[in-house]
């Protein structure tokens, strides 16, 4: 049967692994590891076992901030996690994030392992003490933007971008369907953006490097082959304009750069000097 035909759901779900669409060799409906896989470990105090998607392009850029503004203590190693190759589901992986996502953080100077974008992202600024208000309704405001992109992201990624350019064919209703809901997205994100010149006021926070790697990818149309023109994102001229400033920080440009494997980027960063070859 077409997955476009008449679906009647049965009585009780079973799994078919061979389901179709990109991700259907790394898709499974359990937990836990598949196999037994331990983690390098670098020489800093900061290891990050990510891949450099969206969500893990958050944290690079985060660390390559701190590290910008002097935070010596923000050195890192990254190791890149080969998520279509499951490398997510070894052991140690597993042990950090038991959701088996990247990015997965470990500070061995605390013994604190962090998974979830979001909460690393909180967890370093209240480290270092940078890129988040310390109290009061700017602290607020700057959460109530991270958690809005942590709440709205996955209709953009696993919603629109899955249905846009994933799934094994093109279903009408749903990519309309999220493709309304990204489109709402980006108005409100406009809207947000008409009298500020960051996401949460007038200064630059974790909110900002949440939600650059996913909008900003939109509008710049890094996401999805396409679906700039799809989505007519010209039309959204302040989410455009905080996007080209922000790419245009070299943390930005380092931190976007890093655990991928395509010309002109890391697919590990040890060090600074990583970047000297890329003329970063």
């Amino acid at each position: 049967m077409s997955m476009a035909d008449t679906y009647t759901p049965p009585e009780v779900w079973t799994w078919e692994k061979g389901n179709g669409g990109e991700f259907a060799n790394i898709n499974r409906p359990v937990s836990g590891a598949t196999h037994d896989k331990e983690l390098p470990k670098g020489d800093h105090a900061l290891q990050l076992y990510s891949m450099g998607t969206p969500n893990g392009q958050k944290v690079t850029i985060m660390l390559e901030e701190l590290l910008e503004a002097g935070h010596t203590g923000a050195d890192y190693d990254a190791w890149l996690i080969k998520i279509g190759d499951g490398d997510q589901f070894g052991s140690g992986f597993v042990g950090i994030n038991p959701n088996s996502k990247i990015p997965a953080l470990f500070d061995h100077d605390t013994g604190t392992r962090l998974f979830e974008s979001g909460s690393i992202l909180t967890y370093l600024a209240e480290k270092f003490g940078a890129f988040l208000p310390a109290s009061g309704p700017a602290r607020a405001e700057a959460f109530n933007w991270l958690f809005w992109q942590m709440g709205s992201g996955p209709y953009v990624g696993g919603g629109f971008g899955h249905f846009f350019a994933y799934a094994p064919e093109k279903i009408q209703y749903a990519i309309d369907r999220f493709t309304m809901e990204t489109k709402r997205q980006l108005h409100v994100l406009d809207t947000n953006l008409a009298d500020r010149k960051f996401v949460a006021g007038d200064d630059y926070s974790i909110a900002d490097m949440a939600i650059y790697p996913w909008y900003g990818g939109l509008v710049e149309g890094r996401l999805y082959s396409g679906s700039d023109k799809f989505l007519n994102v010209a039309e959204y001229e302040n989410v455009t304009r905080w996007a080209a400033d922000l790419a245009a920080r070299p943390a930005v440009k380092r931190g976007s750069i890093v655990n991928r494997t395509n010309e002109g980027t890391l697919a590990e960063r040890h060090s600074a000097a990583d970047f000297k070859a890329l003329g970063l």
